[in-house]
């Protein structure tokens, strides 16, 4: 884990199955494809819609931050960390996520893509 620009980093090969995953990108990019299990909040909608972030998010575990590539993650994480929570960006977003050939899916469960 690194510290890039104040925000605190994960790469994506350094996620484990089970791992938290927060999706802050909107909803057609969710819809066209993401991580499975991942929870969805868009960052347009964060701040009003935290509380399911707190109920959701494990107690004694990280929160791993995602968006398409990286930008709007890092904010949401710098506020999260901000709030005394151990939340950290993940480093190229769902971009690399599929890069890397992690499972990418739709609603429905079947095969999606990043948007």
């Amino acid at each position: 884990m690194h510290f890039g620009s104040g925000v605190p980093t994960v790469e994506v090969t350094d996620l484990k199955d089970g791992d938290f995953l927060l999706d802050v990108r909107e909803d057609d990019e969710w819809q066209a494809g993401h991580a499975e299990g991942a929870l969805h909040i868009p960052i347009s909608e964060f701040v009003a819609r935290y509380g399911e972030l707190t109920e959701a998010a494990p107690q004694d575990g990280r929160v791993n931050v995602i968006c398409r590539s990286g930008g709007r993650s890092a904010q949401v994480a710098m506020y999260l960390v901000q709030q005394g929570i151990d939340a950290v960006n993940v480093d190229g977003g769902m971009q690399v996520w599929a890069a890397a050939g992690r499972p990418v899916v739709t609603d429905e469960g079947k095969p999606g893509f990043v948007l």
